[in-house]
């Protein structure tokens, strides 16, 4: 936001257009999906022309290509700066079950709308799409390994396993356990508590007295 503020007014201005057509876009995709919706209809309702729209996006997959990116960016952002917040290697693991879990809860209608419609576009386009995001999410989660990696060595962490796949498997609990309670919150409520999730690891199934 601050970086936004020093542009000038122009480009501020268009700044905030963009903005408005995503929004409008996001809105739209989440209530008819993605197919449903042209780009007239989308200009249409940010009250745009047309040729606007043109001019910053070139096509629907482009516009829909730009959304994507730009909440994920939003959402790597965040959990970043979780897990760089504290400096005990348990906080940050619960710093990031926290923010991914908030960050999931606020944004349901882009999570719905990408869950729906990741295989509802174009065969290439869904493959660039993915290629660029996959290698985002594998960084990312050399940077949860980088966690347990120092947590092992500073003997906070017993090495059960590589840390790079301790990240794998966190992170696929935290995505499971959303998918349940999206899908069915009654039946699945979505533990409070990160502890919840993250004793799956620090505590083990395997009883002590064994």
């Amino acid at each position: 936001m601050m970086e936004a503020q020093k542009l000038p007014r122009r480009e501020r201005e268009k700044l905030r257009q963009r903005q408005e057509m995503l929004a409008t876009a996001l809105d739209l995709f989440s209530q008819k999906g993605y197919h449903s919706v042209s780009m007239h209809e989308i200009a249409s309702k940010a009250e745009f022309a047309i040729g606007t729209l043109y001019k910053f996006f070139q096509n629907k997959e482009d516009l829909y290509r730009a959304l994507v990116l730009e909440q994920c960016d939003r959402f790597e952002e965040a959990l970043v700066q979780a897990i760089e917040q504290p400096e005990d290697e348990v906080e940050k693991l619960r710093n990031y079950v926290r923010t991914k879990t908030e960050r999931f809860r606020r944004h349901l209608p882009f999570v719905r709308l990408f869950l729906a419609e990741s295989r509802g576009v174009s065969f290439n386009f869904k493959a660039g799409l993915n290629e660029e995001l996959r290698k985002r999410y594998y960084d990312f989660l050399g940077k949860i390994a980088s966690i347990f990696d120092r947590g092992i060595k500073k003997q906070r962490f017993k090495k059960i396993a590589d840390p790079y796949y301790l990240a794998v498997a966190l992170d696929s609990v935290i995505d499971a356990s959303l998918l349940l309670w999206l899908d069915t919150p009654e039946r699945h409520p979505y533990p409070e508590d990160p502890d919840t999730i993250l004793n799956i690891f620090f505590k083990g199934l395997i009883d002590p007295r064994d």
